[in-house]
């Protein structure tokens, strides 16, 4: 199977959850007041990582009851499939749900089978397992039957498509900080191949276990430091950056082609224009300037754009020093040093590092920026690692946003941009 030449792919609903938002419309809020979700970690001790950007309770009937949109037997479905399963896969469920609605899909959509499903994120049950060792301690018998179910990723796959009552092609995909727009990639090439017509691409909550934790603090990746009531935060592109801070989130886009939404007589938020993803043959943590400059410069050429098209960049910065100058030396590589070039911030620096999730929930994060005509502050910037790129301050600013670049780069030199282009249709 080919792609089919002058196939569009364009952004017609989505969902977000994360420290700082329940739905898109209260994250749009929270991306216009700079919202920071960072607090003391609800399961520190001692010599652990201190912070962590966490989801407020979460209770899946209440979550679905806020649905007003949703018909009762989605709503009865959705109890059904998700009320015993871990968190990840409940919060998938709701975050999915509002994508669902908001691109009409509830009312009208094509045949099952033309729908697709990808889930970004993989190793997505740490937690969750180490939740089960107590039970298997006090005998075997007490580890649920279903947890064999519950400790594979493919479950999310199941879940949603059960609710959902999607049967097209369905997969999961991993790459580490990169999932989420690896997802995004993967989605837009089915749609690409007319695999399927409308594809539901969800980036997946990562609930780390203590052991993971533990290993991506000792790594020097976690904020370790603070005190009291001031926690450490995540700082993306400043010279005192300590480290980024691990978020608690989920992402969920409706991508399909720009005929299905004509079809279908949906509004476009936003169009696809074009994606960069590689390799940077490297196994270790840390970054690789040569390989994000490629990423980005393949989405520009698949986009027929130029650097001095691009009017904003979701950078992928993380908070580590060495991660946030890699990428500032990439950038002004691409763009050069210009007073005039592209806004560039990072949405971690509210919603902490999603993790697998990220480049799906700072996908939104872009198409809310693009429709709303701003760009959100670098709240804790005060010592940019390169002046002469061109930072949010450290308030929002209006800004009109054509096109725009968001990056995310993973362990394992995964290397993903995606263009975003505010295309009507």
């Amino acid at each position: 199977m080919t792609p089919v030449p002058g196939t569009a792919v364009v952004i017609t609903g989505t969902g977000v959850r994360t420290s700082v938002a329940e739905d898109t419309e209260s994250f749009r809020t929270a991306l216009r007041e700079g919202r920071c979700g960072t607090a003391r970690c609800s399961r520190t001790g001692p010599g652990e990582p201190a912070a962590g950007a966490e989801l407020a309770a979460f209770d899946l009937a209440a979550a679905l009851e806020r649905r007003s949109g949703l018909s009762s037997g989605l709503r009865h479905s959705a109890l059904r499939a998700a009320r015993r399963a871990p968190l990840g896969i409940q919060v998938a469920v709701v975050t999915a749900l509002e994508a669902w609605e908001s691109a009409g899909l509830g009312r009208d959509g094509p045949p099952a089978d033309r729908i697709g499903l990808v889930v970004a994120g993989s190793n997505l049950t740490g937690s969750y397992t180490e939740s089960l060792y107590p039970k298997l301690r006090a005998g075997r018998s007490y580890v649920p039957g279903r947890a064999a179910l519950h400790l594979l990723d493919t479950d999310h796959v199941g879940v949603l498509s059960q609710v959902l009552n999607i049967t097209g092609e369905g997969c999961t995909v991993g790459g580490a900080s990169a999932s989420g727009n690896v997802g995004i990639i993967t989605g837009s090439r089915l749609l690409a191949l007319r695999a399927v017509d409308v594809c539901l691409v969800v980036g997946a909550l990562s609930e780390l276990s203590t052991l993971e934790r533990q290993a991506l603090f000792n790594l020097g990746v976690i904020a370790g430091g603070g005190d009291g009531d001031n926690p450490p935060v995540c700082a993306p592109f400043d010279e005192d950056g300590g480290g980024t801070v691990p978020g608690q989130g989920c992402g969920a886009l409706v991508l399909e082609t720009r005929e299905s939404a004509r079809r279908r007589q949906v509004p476009v938020l936003a169009e696809i224009a074009g994606y960069g993803l590689a390799l940077d043959g490297n196994a270790l943590a840390d970054p690789d300037e040569n390989g994000e400059f490629r990423v980005m410069s393949a989405a520009l050429r698949m986009a027929g754009l130029s650097p001095e098209d691009v009017d904003y960049v979701n950078a992928h910065g993380t908070g580590t020093v060495l991660g946030d100058r890699t990428e500032a030396a990439a950038l002004r590589r691409l763009f050069g040093a210009r007073p005039d070039g592209p806004w560039i911030n990072a949405t971690k620096a509210l919603t902490g590092h999603c993790l697998h999730a990220a480049g799906v929930v700072e996908a939104v994060a872009t198409v809310v920026q693009m429709t709303g005509g701003f760009v959100h502050a670098n709240v804790h910037l005060r010592r940019p690692v390169d002046a002469a790129l061109r930072f949010a301050g450290r308030r929002a600013e209006p800004a009109h946003l054509a096109h725009a670049l968001s990056n995310s780069f993973g362990f394992g030199g995964v290397g993903t941009s995606v263009l975003l282009s505010a295309r009507s249709g």
